[in-house]
Formats: C-alpha cells, structure tokens, sequence
C-alpha cells in the first residue's frame, strides 16, 4: 500500500459529502416544512357601521369591548325634523281614516235621530188631518160641512202624507253609505296617507344604528356631539362568523389542498388546536417575481389561504392579528 493514497481517503470522503450534502438540504427542508405546518394569523371581517343621513350624533349607546346582541341599538343622530315629519304624516292618516270611516256609515247618530224625530212629527200630522177628513166625510153626508172645507181637509190629509213619505226616503238614504266612487277615492287617499307615514318612518330609523348580526364592539369612531356625515361608519363590529384563519402555503404544497379541507389551528394562548375547514384559495400567487419563473424563484411563489373555525362560539374567543400555526389532519 503506498502512503500517498491512504491519506488521500479522508479528503475523497470529504469532497463526497460536500458533493451530496446540498442535494439533501431541500429535502430535509420539505420534510421540516410538511412537519412544522404553515405560517398564519386570525383575521377579521369587520362591519362599519354608519347612517344613511348627516347629522349631529345625539346619543352613543355602546362602548369599546361590548358585545351586543342582534338587533341592539348602537347610536343615534338627531331627529327632531324628522320626528315632526312622522307626527304630521300620523295626524293626516288618521284624518284620512276618519273620512272613510264616516263616508262607509253614512250619517251620525245625532242627525239620525232628528230626521227620525221629524219623521215622527210627520207622521202624527198625517194621522191627525187623516181622521179630520173621515170625520167631516161623515158630517158632509147630513149636509153639515161645506164642500169648500171638505176640499181642504182632503188636500191637507194628502200633502201630511207625502210629506211622511218624503222624510222616510230622506231617513233610508242618510243611513246609506257614500257613493261607492268617493269611498273608493278616500280609501287611495288613505292608502298615499300610510305610504308617506311609512316613508316618515323610514327616514328617522335611518338617523340610527342597530347591529345586524351579535358580535364585539371593536371601536367607536365617534363621540356624542360630533357632525356624523352620511356613510361615515360610527360603530367598527366583528361578529363571530366573520372571524377566520389566513396563512401562505408555498406553491409546491399548494396540490394537496382543497376547499372544505379540515385544518388543526395552533393558537397561541390556547392549548387544545381550533378546528378549521378551508374556506377560500388565493387563485393567484403572492410575492411573484414581476417576469420571469426559474427554478430559484419557484420557491419564493405563495399562495393565500382562508379557513373559518368549526364552531362559532370558539371563534368569538380569538382575536385579530394572533399568529397561528396550520397543521394538516
């Protein structure tokens, strides 16, 4: 054995290890990353919550760091206009109503009972100048009333009952409803009326705020006397549901994932892992280089991912902005 070549094995094993170490360092690499998970963080969807109208704000009814209920008023605006509009629009509709309502009874109680009361009147007249002319029939026989009297009395008797029969047409007809054409007219009056309160309506529920949906009070953009413009939010909220998971997972893992994939969350400050569905899949990479893709620049290509939590409740307990760990079931 010659000495030069014995020495020479050391160095060999050396330059083969230097030779095959960085064919190995990717895949050590992508073993590690499939272990460690991907990187990420909880996220928010939140709501701004803002009037359709300008105006001063006259009462903030919640505070940071409040959670409040579906339907919960949130704050709101000066209404004294529109309070007087809605007063104005509720007294027309009532007198609108009112009209109708007298138009289908027909007349009053109280101008039914004196037409009733002449009728009455009538009616004795007509019973007492009846019985006059029966009687001076009777005395005409022996030749002791003028024909000249009993003329009279008979035109007397009919002119009594005529005029009963005049004030039972007029009696009939004050107990008839209006004419069906006004009645109609009144009831599209009374129809515009509601439409214009309604309206009224309309226009003060939106000088307030109330929360869509329950959640946390975020922030408040506001304070009690400031000028609040229309569409400017006052209330910042995040509800539950919109609270959700978004990490990056690069390009060569990008295959393995699918909408509706189960995903375990490791968040910090909890010990159990928050269970978790893919929700959305960026379409397009993230940190792309502007041109041209190589084998270097492939790595660099990440890919947006969102996934909600399973249970709602649990999602209420997370906050913005705290990292997260993904791991794969």
């Amino acid at each position: 054995m010659m000495p030069g070549k014995s020495e020479d094995k050391p160095y060999r094993r050396l330059l083969l290890v230097m030779a095959v170490l960085p064919l190995l360092l990717p895949v050590a690499a992508c073993r590690q990353e499939a272990n460690s998970g991907f990187q990420g963080y909880v996220e928010g969807e939140y709501l701004y919550l803002a009037p359709a109208r300008a105006g001063r704000l006259d009462a903030l009814l919640v505070h940071r760091g409040e959670r409040v209920s579906a339907g919960a008023r949130l704050f709101q605006l000066e209404v004294e206009d529109e309070v007087r509009t809605l007063e104005a629009k509720e007294a027309a509709l009532a007198q609108a109503k009112a009209v109708l309502a007298d138009m289908q009874t027909g007349q009053r109680a109280a101008e039914l009972a004196v037409a009733q009361a002449r009728l009455a009147q009538a009616q004795t007249e007509a019973g007492r100048t009846a019985a006059l002319l029966q009687r001076l029939h009777r005395l005409a026989k022996n030749g002791g009333v003028s024909q000249r009297d009993l003329d009279d009395s008979r035109a007397a008797a009919h002119g009594a009952a005529e005029r009963v029969q005049e004030l039972e047409q007029q009696l009939a007809v004050a107990t008839l409803p209006e004419r069906p054409h006004r009645i109609a007219a009144q009831e599209a009056a009374v129809a515009a009326a509601e439409a214009e309160v309604a309206q009224a309506r309309w226009e003060l529920a939106r000088k307030g705020g109330q929360a869509p949906a329950a959640g946390l009070v975020v922030d408040t953009l506001f304070r009690k006397g400031e000028w609040v413009s229309a569409g400017s939010p006052v209330v910042q909220l995040l509800p539950p549901e919109a609270v959700k998971f978004r990490f990056f997972v690069p390009e060569t893992r990008l295959g393995s994932l699918r909408l509706g994939t189960a995903l375990h969350c490791l968040v910090d400050g909890r010990p159990e892992p928050v269970a978790a569905q893919i929700v959305w899949i960026a379409p397009e990479a993230e940190y792309t280089p502007p041109v041209i893709y190589s084998n270097e620049t492939r790595s660099k290509l990440v890919f947006m991912v969102e996934a909600r939590p399973a249970e709602p409740a649990l999602a209420g307990r997370l906050h913005p902005g705290q990292p997260v760990q993904v791991l794969l079931q």
